[in-house]
């Protein structure tokens, strides 16, 4: 099993930055990918970004050269840097583990979720 455990949501006005954190704990292989998805009001969950233990990573178009995801292998921690932060940002944000690379990713574990709200 393994556990997330994400901080770092609030309420920010349009323009501004926050920084999401989630830490993994129990049975974390080696390989994996962690990720951040969002999910707005009637909206469906939708990725954010997405990096592998090695490093590569992925964007949503819509948060490309805003947001910055980032990993610290050794704490199996995850990080999003939200910068110039948009009213449509507001979402719950959730946490993502996937044992494997990303050619055979293995079953998703999820987080509990932090609400990040954007005013304009």
């Amino acid at each position: 099993q393994v556990q997330l455990v994400e901080s770092g949501g609030g309420l920010v006005q349009a323009g501004g930055s926050l920084r999401l954190s989630c830490a993994a704990s129990g049975s974390i292989l080696r390989v994996n990918a962690m990720g951040w998805y969002r999910q707005a009001p009637g909206k469906q969950r939708e990725l954010v970004a997405r990096i592998t233990s090695g490093g590569s990573t992925i964007y949503a178009d819509s948060v490309k050269g805003r947001f910055t995801i980032s990993r610290d292998n050794a704490k199996n921690t995850v990080y999003l840097q939200m910068n110039s932060l948009k009213p449509e940002d507001t979402a719950v944000y959730y946490c993502q583990y996937r044992p494997g690379s990303s050619l055979s990713l293995g079953p998703a574990y999820w987080g509990q979720g932090t609400q990040v709200t954007v005013s304009s």
